[in-house]
């Protein structure tokens, strides 16, 4: 790979929708170039690509995979990455490995959701874009239609680089747009057409070129290849070519433009912060400092972690020992892995450009930047569908911890918390069906089953209203008896105040000390004059109301906005204990509690759900039906627009299969806490009385 220069690396993500075919062209482009001697085939579990159990099973892509072969004298380095939206972070992690992202489409089916996704994420990132018309062998294309949908939805800077000749079954060739042959009978659409504005569009980012192509001199060979690189680069460019990945007709022309449109990776300009935190521009240059960013994770079946890092600056040797950022010591590197699909072979160095993976690097992790320079954190999005998951069989828990963290390490659109208020294990991820592939993954890989269930809402409980009451714990039992008297009243805590100048004198005239705990704004203040209550009673009694404070009172959940005043009560020299003015303190909350209009407390989050504008007005519905509120809409580009809105965090529990089945599969959205609101009343009956019952069945 060393043998490679930078101006003759090419760094490719093929993206796109589901069923584009993107791992089918992977396939064949390996097998024609012959970097792979054997045949690969989605459909026969012997694809390159698809190496993994659950891809050979349900055949389709799960996790991105890194390929290479070589082409005119050109390093190929190609990623082939998932079409389901549910596994969209594979993709954005393949996209900060390359310099250029194909974005493949099914010219039968069009347009889908996955490929504005990619197309927009491979925009923001910065990186050229090529779009790849595939599967042209099938039936039912309409391929004018097919080329205005995505000059219309993405621009005109879309253009044809060679033209199919025939589609259907008598897909036969493709000819070339910018150099058009003579003959070109049997072109779907003639490319001497749109060649002249194909040229224009190479040409327009070199004023001088330009104006000499205007007064009548054309380009020469050497400047529209230099030129039509420049243009990718900024965008003013986005070349379309043809294929079918079945049929293997245009993956040569396919490769030919990759070679010739494709970024090297010097094209682009990428910064990073150095040790001072100031911004500097790395240079592809293999004698600089050495900048590198691993961008991808992978556990294989034996438990040995393979970091894959894409080297943007210097030179990356075996065996040495590197500076990662956030580690105390240089790391070492033992070794240096070239790989193709899930083989690997070992390499002594690799330059800028370069992709290689690093094995059993316990300090790397996806994101991590490697040499002196921090790169930029990869813009993962934050996954939404969450299941509370324990071990099927009892005495895994251990075994599951250990399994979730290696999913953890491999997929950065995974999470794994454990809630402190309902003690559940909550997995979080793209959707379920994302869920479910990796719970099929535990059960192969680390031979543990999971169940998984809807999790607890963290409701919690609060009061309205202002009273006072007391409790007398007294116990007799033939020896020593339990004796403690506590009477307190009960204020509501208003929210972000300053409890020093809120806690007053005036307020609570025998104030001698505060107590706040921030966490759950609660504040108890003790007022007991006359040592009615042993100073040496009174971590008892604090210990009493924190308790309470954690079972709750009328349903079970935590309780917080509350102020509780100690302000009498009375001991018995003999009989009083520590046990004795806890019990108390804690039923005496209980009582004034249910004396305080009791209220419950439900988390409320924000929601922006971007959908095609049709579907704003479906979406608005179903925010009332759901007890939301639509705050806003905003433009997000194109035909969609984004609906913010405030829902109870109970109600859309499972929003992402609503939403796909209002906007048939076409919608997102994104998801975080806001503030806890009360509960309508007729709501909080329901949660009580489940409350009671689970209560009941566990007596």
């Amino acid at each position: 790979m060393a043998k490679y220069s930078v101006e003759q690396i090419r760094n490719v993500a093929f993206c796109g929708h589901g069923s584009s075919g993107k791992t089918m062209l992977i396939d064949k482009i390996l097998t024609s170039t012959g970097a792979v001697g054997r045949p690969a085939s989605v459909e026969d579990g012997t694809s390159v690509c698809d190496f993994d159990e659950e891809e050979k099973q349900h055949k389709y892509t799960i996790e991105s995979s890194v390929v290479h072969c070589e082409h005119a004298g050109k390093h190929y380095c190609m990623i082939d990455t998932p079409g389901y939206p549910d596994f969209i972070g594979q993709a954005i992690g393949a996209m900060r490995g390359v310099d250029t992202v194909a974005i493949v489409i099914n010219a039968q089916s069009g347009i889908e959701v996955n490929t504005r996704r990619v197309f927009n994420e491979a925009k923001k990132a910065g990186l050229g874009r090529m779009i790849v018309l595939n599967r042209m062998d099938a039936d039912n294309i309409d391929f004018t239609a097919l080329v205005d949908g995505i000059q219309e939805l993405f621009g005109k800077a879309c253009v044809l680089l060679n033209v199919p000749l025939g589609q259907g079954a008598d897909f036969r060739g493709v000819v070339s747009a910018l150099k058009p042959p003579a003959d070109s009978s049997g072109a779907l659409v003639d490319p001497s057409e749109i060649s002249q504005s194909l040229l224009e569009s190479i040409i327009e980012v070199d004023e001088g070129v330009m104006e000499r192509y205007f007064e009548g001199t054309q380009p020469t060979d050497e400047e529209v290849s230099r030129l039509i690189v420049q243009a990718v680069a900024q965008g003013s460019l986005i070349p379309m070519v043809c294929t079918s990945g079945k049929t293997g007709v245009g993956v040569t022309e396919l490769l030919e433009a990759i070679g010739l449109c494709a970024l090297p990776p010097d094209a682009l300009t990428r910064t990073a912060k150095n040790a001072a935190g100031e911004e500097v521009e790395i240079k592809a240059d293999p004698a600089a400092p050495l900048i590198a960013q691993v961008f991808k994770t992978r556990i294989d079946p034996f438990v040995q972690k393979l970091s894959f890092i894409r080297v943007f600056s210097g030179t990356l040797k075996k065996d040495s020992s590197v500076p990662v950022v956030g580690v105390r010591k240089p790391v070492k590197l033992a070794g240096l892995f070239q790989v193709q699909g899930e083989a690997t072979e070992p390499i002594d160095e690799v330059g800028p450009g370069g992709i290689v993976a690093v094995a059993k690097a316990e300090d790397l992790h996806t994101g991590t930047s490697i040499g002196e320079c921090t790169l930029p954190p990869i813009p993962f999005p934050r996954p939404m569908v969450g299941l509370a998951a324990t071990p099927k069989s009892r005495g895994d828990e251990g075994k599951l911890s250990g399994a979730l963290q290696k999913i953890c390490e491999e997929d950065s659109t995974f999470h794994r918390d454990l809630d402190p208020q309902t003690k559940e294990m909550v997995i979080t991820g793209m959707s379920e069906l994302h869920l479910q592939i990796l719970r099929e993954r535990l059960k192969r890989r680390d031979k543990v089953e999971v169940e998984t269930r809807e999790p607890k809402i963290p409701y919690r409980e609060t009061i309205q209203a202002n009273a006072e009451g007391m409790y007398r714990h007294k116990k007799q039992t033939g020896g020593r008896g339990q004796f403690g008297e506590v009477h307190i009243r009960m204020v509501p805590l208003p929210k972000d105040v300053n409890v020093e100048e809120w806690a007053t004198k005036a307020k609570f005239p025998n104030l001698k000390e505060t107590h706040y705990d921030a966490a759950n704004n609660f504040l108890w203040i003790d007022s007991v004059v006359g040592g009615t209550i042993p100073g040496n009673f009174m971590p008892a009694v604090e210990k009493g109301f924190r308790e309470r404070l954690e079972r709750g009172v009328i349903a079970g959940y935590k309780v917080q906005n509350i102020c509780v005043e100690v302000f009498f009560g009375k001991h018995h020299p003999v009989d009083s204990s520590e046990q004795a003015f806890k019990t108390a303190a804690s039923m005496a909350f209980r009582n004034v509690f249910q004396q305080s209009k009791p209220a419950l407390l439900e988390p409320i989050v924000r929601l922006e759900v971007t959908v095609p504008t049709g579907n704003v007005g479906d979406i608005n519905s179903d925010m009332s039906g759901r007890r939301g509120r639509v705050l806003s809409m905003d433009s997000a580009g194109g035909d969609l627009q984004t609906v913010i809105a405030e829902v109870p965090l109970a109600e859309v529990t499972t929003y992402a299969r609503s939403l796909s089945s209002i906007t048939g599969g076409r919608g997102s959205y994104t998801i975080e806490f806001s503030h806890y609101d009360i509960v309508p009343g007729n709501v909080t009956q329901e949660i009580i009385a489940k409350a009671q019952m689970k209560e009941e069945e566990e007596e």
